[in-house]
């Protein structure tokens, strides 16, 4: 007993001397009071408080030989901003604190830091993360926490991740809540995901109305939500969101800081209602100091809280600043005296404050929270963690830094970026599910025809539809390289107890506009109607809508066809210049040349003969004038043109099979009121009739390709059609199989193809339709997914939009017949303009009194009549050639002799042949006595003489006329020919 009482006394004795030595320690030490302003009610408030005390005490543990001391004052602001600002003005007038730490909200600081800078009081916030606050508008005023600007790029990285095209904003209506909305809406708008809703809940809100307006929101059918809110509404939302069954499968949940700091304290019946929760808070390293802080506070809460840390690490700046700064003494400047607290003429300006405020903002050193560096007033952000709630637990599933998303940390705390598309680890989502929630419901059409292209069959084991074909194909394609996963269904427009279509392709993208789907994906085309209700991302196929016909029979049995290788115009028009260049070559010829001469019939048989011959070059005439030479040379070379051209076309009918479109045009067919047909269900029947002016009692719908092969093959006549009018693609898989019997004719009529439709203003489309362009830009890509939709490739040849040709064009050949027309025309005028400067004036020796008529009568009389001077040129050339005997006499069709007489009035040809005794006489003209001999005696003086070997000539002339004796050894006869018009036969 006796022990035990002198342990006793030793005890309190040294606990005397503990204090003795305490005291001993803290005499000599500069005593710097610093105030607190914290809501002593609040989680974030007693946890604060004790980290605060706990940095002083761990402090000056460890720097026991500085020679300043910081002596907390605490006040309560009850989390009202009055009492906060009251407690801050006591603070500083009846304290005389040299720094401030707190007020713990946004809304409390907004005031206390008007108040610092006014007394020059550094306000140092370890919780008021407001971008409504900034360093900038006071100096006075230190953030030692991040501002909650920065978490809106690590939140739209996210969003942009998981493929959100559409999220709902829900926040607080406090100064906390409201001030982070703008940068919100800013970087949602830069990655094209559209808010559809801001729910804004005040903060005097009780139970039954957070309840109203979450079921307000879940009526709107969104899926996907961003929660900004403090730690106390934040849990009664989340509780009041389970009940409602919005924290099921289906839908996506996301926190920013405010309440992600703050999920460790929250009870665990919050806990377990934010199951499948992303969060976003700044990245803490891992250090020694940090785990030997939460050891040591394991009782106070389960893991580091990063508002307590941020408390902590703002003590240590602090008594690193104090001392830094060298503070012995300090006092306020007072300005008016008052009795008061709350005074605030009575406020001084503390002596130290700008001292004190530039060391702290200088102040470096690595602190439980990680690197303690204020930049502008504020800390800078090194990286954000993204975790998942699972359980009671939070689950890190990656990281955040400028440079992007990553899952994992290196060695050195650097981020190992990920070249995954999620770049984030695999979430549970609230209801326990690992699908992401929203997924793009997509409609597609149901149709048992042109199945090449979008085709839906059923899983017989599971029941899901499966879709294929090109459209499908190509989505496929699209889907694979968006920047962010986009899950999705597909969803048959169909009657589910039918299994067939549920109505047309407007019907279809109606559905849109109703939000019964997302998305359409098939082989809907982008018309300027459609737009007006879905928006459509870039086609994805060739467009155009056009006519098919049916193809005529082969015309090799045809009698006439050998007047198809040349056009009804080309035949007319090279007749014509047939007779045209046969008529410039008589006149030409006509004085010069006596085959053009004689009587008008024959004359005129000449014209067409001659002209005609020369297809053959068969014209035995032989032209005289050089005008003449010019004009056959170039006709000549027409005519070679034409009749080669005509040949080979002609071959090509005979030889090749011809078939030719029974209609070549649209007006035609309306022009017979002729039935057309178009796929049924088709946007193509309003073209018809708005367009091409088709009534309904003309148009015919059809479903398959047999369809239209049977309605074509049977033509309008027998109940069919006369052209089936579709789309280009459509088109190419029906010739694809009746390639042989039908053909594209027509123009093409512009639409824009195939496209994927969406909700207006969808920012989905715009990611669509860039990758539209990658697909169909990937000419191997594109080829493979051909082939596997419509197999092989198309067999029969391309013939493309075409009409018959009906033969060889005349504009084909209107060169050459415009070289010769010039040529021959140009001819004649030179001709004429010789003939008339010639003879014309003969005219004149008439009396004048004779009419203009009877002059022109004259000059035509002078035109028909043999040009004189060619007269006088075969004159001047002609001779009597020996003749060696009577056998030499003998007709020959390549021989015989000619004797010109001329006369004033004339001359006349007279021409003998050996089998006929007669001779023949014109009258008017040349007097021509032809013997069929071989050779003619020269003109000597025995050319009169008779010889029993030699036939002889005698010409004589004399004005009136001339007369020719043809004498023959055998015969003593004589003929005499008077005035040149007289013909005897000896």
């Amino acid at each position: 007993m006796r022990m035990a009482k002198q342990k006793s006394f030793f005890s309190f004795l040294c606990f005397l001397l503990v204090i003795l030595w305490s005291e001993q320690v803290t005499m000599g030490k500069v005593i710097i009071r610093v105030g607190v302003v914290l809501d002593m009610n609040s989680a974030v408030g007693k946890m604060a408080e004790s980290c605060i005390s706990a940095a002083v005490n761990d402090f000056y543990a460890r720097n026991a030989d500085y020679r300043t001391r910081i002596s907390l004052v605490t006040r309560d602001s009850k989390g009202d901003v009055v009492t906060a600002a009251s407690a801050a003005l006591d603070l500083m007038k009846n304290e005389e604190v040299e720094a401030i730490i707190g007020p713990q909200r946004s809304s409390e600081a907004k005031f206390v830091i008007e108040l610092g800078a006014k007394t020059q009081v550094p306000i140092l916030s370890f919780s008021a993360t407001s971008p409504a606050l900034t360093p900038v508008q006071s100096n006075y005023f230190i953030r030692t926490a991040q501002s909650d600007s920065p978490q809106v790029k690590v939140i739209a990285s996210i969003v942009k991740t998981y493929g959100w095209r559409e999220i709902v904003l829900i926040y607080e209506g406090t100064e906390y809540g409201v001030a982070l909305v703008p940068y919100l809406l800013n970087a949602f708008h830069a990655i094209g995901t559209r808010v559809p809703y801001e729910s804004c809940i005040p903060s005097a809100s009780d139970d039954t109305e957070i309840m109203s307006e979450l079921h307000k929101i879940k009526k709107m059918q969104e899926s996907v939500f961003l929660v900004h809110m403090t730690a106390s509404m934040g849990s009664r939302l989340f509780l009041l969101a389970e009940s409602a069954g919005m924290m099921s499968e289906g839908y996506a949940w996301l926190v920013t800081t405010g309440l992600s700091t703050l999920v460790d304290p929250v009870d665990a019946k919050v806990m377990d209602s934010m199951e499948g929760v992303l969060g976003v808070k700044p990245y803490v390293p891992k250090s020694i100091e940090l785990e030997g802080f939460k050891s040591r506070w394991k009782n106070n809460f389960n893991s580091e809280n990063l508002f307590g840390l941020w408390a902590y690490d703002t003590v240590w700046a602090i008594a690193m600043a104090v001392e830094r700064a060298g503070i012995v003494h300090s006092s306020f400047l007072k300005q008016n005296a008052s009795n008061m607290s709350v005074d605030l003429a009575a406020l001084g300006i503390s002596e130290m404050g700008p001292r004190f405020l530039k060391s702290i903002l200088n102040t470096t050193f690595d602190g439980l929270s990680g690197k303690f560096q204020l930049v502008k007033g504020e800390m800078a952000p090194f990286a954000f963690e993204i975790f998942n709630v699972v359980g009671r637990s939070e689950r890190v599933i990656g990281y955040w830094t400028e440079k992007g998303l990553s899952q994992s940390l290196d060695s050195s705390s650097k981020i190992s970026h990920s070249n995954s598309k999620t770049k984030l680890k695999q979430p549970i989502w609230p209801g326990g599910t690992i699908q992401q929630p929203k997924k793009l419901r997509i409609g597609v059409p149901v149709r048992s025809d042109f199945s090449e292209f979008i085709k839906v069959e059923w899983d017989q084991q599971s029941n899901e539809p499966i879709v294929s074909g090109f459209s499908a194909e190509v989505f496929f394609a699209v889907h694979d390289i968006l920047p962010f996963p986009l899950p999705y269904e597909f969803i048959p427009f169909m009657n589910k107890s039918s299994r067939e279509s549920a109505g047309t392709y407007d019907n279809l993208l109606r559905q849109i506009k109703l939000q019964e789907f997302d998305a359409v994906v098939g082989d809907t085309t982008i018309v300027a109607y459609r737009s007006s209700y879905v928006d459509f991302t870039l086609p994805y196929s060739e467009s155009g809508v056009t006519m098919v016909v049916l193809m005529k029979r082969d015309e090799r049995d045809n009698m006439w066809i050998f007047l198809k290788p040349l056009s009804p115009k080309l035949w007319l028009v090279t007749g014509l210049a047939f007779f045209v260049t046969g008529l410039v070559v008589w006149v030409l010829e006509h004085r010069t040349n006596t085959e053009f001469r004689g009587t008008p019939e024959q004359q005129l048989g000449t014209v067409m003969w001659f002209s005609f011959s020369t297809l053959v070059f068969a014209h035995r005439e032989r032209p005289e004038n050089n005008l003449t030479k010019f004009v056959l040379i170039i006709w000549i070379f027409v005519v070679l043109i034409i009749s080669q051209s005509y040949t080979a076309s002609l071959a090509s009918m005979l030889t090749v099979q011809q078939m030719h479109p029974a209609f070549v045009d649209v007006t035609e067919i309306k022009r017979n009121n002729y039935s057309v047909g178009h796929q049924k269900d088709s946007f193509v029947k309003d073209f018809l009739k708005k367009e091409l002016d088709f009534n309904d009692t003309m148009l015919r719908e059809y479903s398959t390709p047999e369809e239209f092969h049977d309605a074509l093959s049977s033509g309008p006549q027998k109940g069919g059609v006369a052209a089936i009018f579709d789309e280009i693609p459509y088109v190419r898989r029906f010739l694809d199989k009746y390639c042989s019997k039908f053909q594209m004719v027509g123009p093409t009529y512009q639409t824009d193809g195939f496209g994927f439709a969406f909700p207006l203003n969808s920012p989905l489309v715009s990611h669509f339709s860039r990758a539209i362009l990658n697909v169909t830009e990937d000419h191997d890509k594109m080829e493979v997914i051909k082939r596997k939709s419509f197999g092989r490739e198309i067999t029969c040849e391309d013939r493309g939009p075409e009409t018959s040709s009906g033969g060889l064009r005349l504009s084909s050949f209107a060169g050459l017949f415009l070289i010769s027309g010039v040529a021959s025309i140009s001819s004649l005028l030179v001709y004429i303009i010789r003939f008339l400067c010639s003879n014309y004036p003969a005219s004149n020796t008439m009396h004048e009194e004779q009419s203009m008529w009877l002059r022109i009568l004259e000059v035509a009389k002078r035109f028909d009549q043999k040009d004189p001077s060619v007269h006088h040129l075969r004159r001047a050339e002609s001779r009597v050639h020996p003749v060696t005997g009577p056998e030499s006499i003998v007709a020959s069709p390549e021989t015989g002799n000619v004797h010109e007489m001329t006369s004033n009035e004339g001359a006349e040809d007279v021409g003998e042949n050996q089998n006929h005794d007669n001779l023949t006489s014109g009258n008017s003209g040349t007097n021509f006595i032809a013997s069929n001999a071989d050779t003619v005696a020269p003109n000597t003086p025995e050319r009169n003489r008779a010889s029993p070997d030699t036939a002889y000539v005698h010409e004589m002339t004399s004005d009136e006329g001339a007369e020719v004796v043809v004498g023959d050894q055998n015969r003593g006869n004589r003929t005499s020919v008077n005035s040149g018009t007289n013909t005897n036969t000896m």
